[in-house]
This record gives C-alpha cells, structure tokens and sequence, in this order.
C-alpha cells in the first residue's frame, strides 16, 4: 500500500475509490500523567506524551489502511492528520485520505 500527502503519484494513474479514514483516541497512565505534569514546570521535550502520540498516529494510519484494502485500494493519496484533546491526558488522532486503485 502507497501513502502519499500529495494527490498524485508520479507515473501512476489511478480511479478514485471514496474517502478511507482511522481514528483513535490515546491516554497515558496517571503515574505518567503526574509526571509529565511536573516536567512542564521546568520545560523541555515531554517523551511520555511524545510517544503516546506517535503511537496514537500508527494506531489510525493502520486502522485507515485496512479501510483502504476493504475497498481494493492500492494507495491512499492526499492523506491529512489531525489531533485534538479530549481530556487532560487524552488525545484523539484521525488521519484521513482518498483510497486509489491503479489502472
């Protein structure tokens, strides 16, 4: 399966097969909650929430991809992501695109 940002593929034509799409949303455990909170209090890179978040990001990336292969798709082009927070401590990611099959 190819991901691409762009709406095309250089070399490749393609039909559209509709609009896939993959959320979820992540949290981090308390202990780690308090910690990170701490850390805002004297800055720097929060890894714990860094790595929620990426793995929040593979978790909908795949969960679109699967949508995309129901479909027959070969790529998903234009793809888009975005984040919001739910709660203190929680973040829903969804990313989203077009699901393509080669001619």
């Amino acid at each position: 399966m190819i991901l691409v940002n762009t709406d095309y593929i250089t070399g490749k034509e393609f039909e559209m097969l509709g609009l896939v799409k993959g959320s979820t949303i992540q949290s981090k455990n308390i202990g780690r909650d308090i910690s990170q909170g701490l850390k805002t209090l004297i800055g720097g890179e929060l890894k714990a929430y860094n790595e929620m978040m990426n793995e929040a990001r593979a978790i909908a990336t795949k969960r679109m991809v699967d949508e995309a292969t129901t479909l027959g798709a070969d790529a998903v082009v234009n793809i888009r992501y975005a984040s919001s927070a739910i709660m203190q401590g929680a973040a829903e990611v969804i990313v989203y695109g077009t699901a393509v099959k080669f001619r």
